[in-house]
């Protein structure tokens, strides 16, 4: 079975992509995701997570994001720490999700697979590149932030077209071009 990476910057459209996929029966492991209910319910992961950020890293039980992205996006210190512990877990959990699946190919959906150093691991990386004021716009409308705060985190990634240049195929998502085509071509040559 190939192991295939999906990857782009933040407001690239990579989850929408990934969906595509899904609806043509291929599994995908998305690593914001996992991480997100691993920081949530993993009680070691929980534990150094207050340990570095204090008691209001969870309210009610609940990880306090607001509070922790206030903190890590303006500190890169912070958020490499954050990175420190919830990556391997997440890296761990995918392996483990992997090597479960029986179709001719599955993916991994996850910004930072160069930054982590994942990509050793995968068969093919996909990359999902739009234009930087396109996916400004997009992650203002979907997250309700700034522009400031997008480039904020934008600035924690690497830049989008050195990440592009890494990767082994390159899903357009401009709203200029279809990305269904891109993406049947693709799962035609992966299976």
């Amino acid at each position: 079975m190939l192991k295939i990476g999906i990857t782009g910057g933040i407001g690239s459209g990579k989850s929408m992509v990934a969906k595509v996929f899904e609806h043509l029966g291929i599994p995908v492991y998305n690593a914001d995701t996992a991480a997100k209910s691993l920081m949530e319910n993993d009680s070691a992961l929980r534990a150094s997570i207050t340990a570095l950020f204090g008691p209001d890293a969870y309210l009610n039980g609940t990880l306090n994001r607001s509070y922790i992205s206030s903190l890590v996006f303006k500190d890169r210190s912070k958020l490499e720490a954050l990175n420190a512990l919830v990556h391997p877990a997440t890296i761990r959990f995918g392996k483990e999700w992997m090597s479960r699946q029986t179709t001719p190919y599955a993916i991994k959906e996850a910004a930072l697979i160069f930054e982590s150093g994942t990509q050793d691991e995968l068969d093919f990386v996909i990359g999902v590149y739009a234009p930087q004021a396109l996916r400004i716009h997009r992650v203002m409308q979907r997250d309700n932030l700034t522009r400031e705060q997008v480039l904020q985190r934008m600035a924690n990634q690497i830049e989008e077209s050195v990440k592009m240049k890494l990767c082994d195929f390159v899903v357009v998502n401009d709203e200029q071009q279809l990305v269904l085509p891109q993406v049947l071509k693709l799962h035609e040559r992966l299976k």
